[in-house]
């Protein structure tokens, strides 16, 4: 017997808890140790590359194939952290760059 997929709709009660759980973290310390708990390694480089990504795209003067050849991220991850920042309505890569930059919240 194989193990199916939980629906959607009850993963959402678990994506808000998760959120609400990084929301609890404090500071950088809490956040490396709530990682290194919840995902794999391989999953916190995943995570890692691409919001090194996202701060090569949001200083600006890289093409994605350079950005792609200095993170070691394919073209395809590098032209999607780039849509997620600069088209989507999420807004969430900006949101954090602006505020670790001191800009707006």
């Amino acid at each position: 017997m194989t193990e199916s997929k939980p629906p959607k709709t009850r993963l959402a009660p678990d994506i808000e808890s998760l959120c609400a759980a990084f929301a609890a973290l404090k500071d950088k310390d809490e956040a490396a140790r709530f990682f290194k708990d919840l995902c794999t390694p391989g999953e916190v480089a995943a995570l890692s590359e691409r919001w090194r990504v996202a701060r090569l795209l949001d200083g600006g003067g890289k093409t994605y194939r350079q950005i792609a050849e200095e993170t070691g991220a394919s073209t395809a991850t590098v032209t999607r952290v780039a849509r997620f920042l600069l088209q989507e309505e999420n807004e969430g890569y900006r949101l954090v760059l602006d505020r670790l930059k001191g800009g707006a919240s």
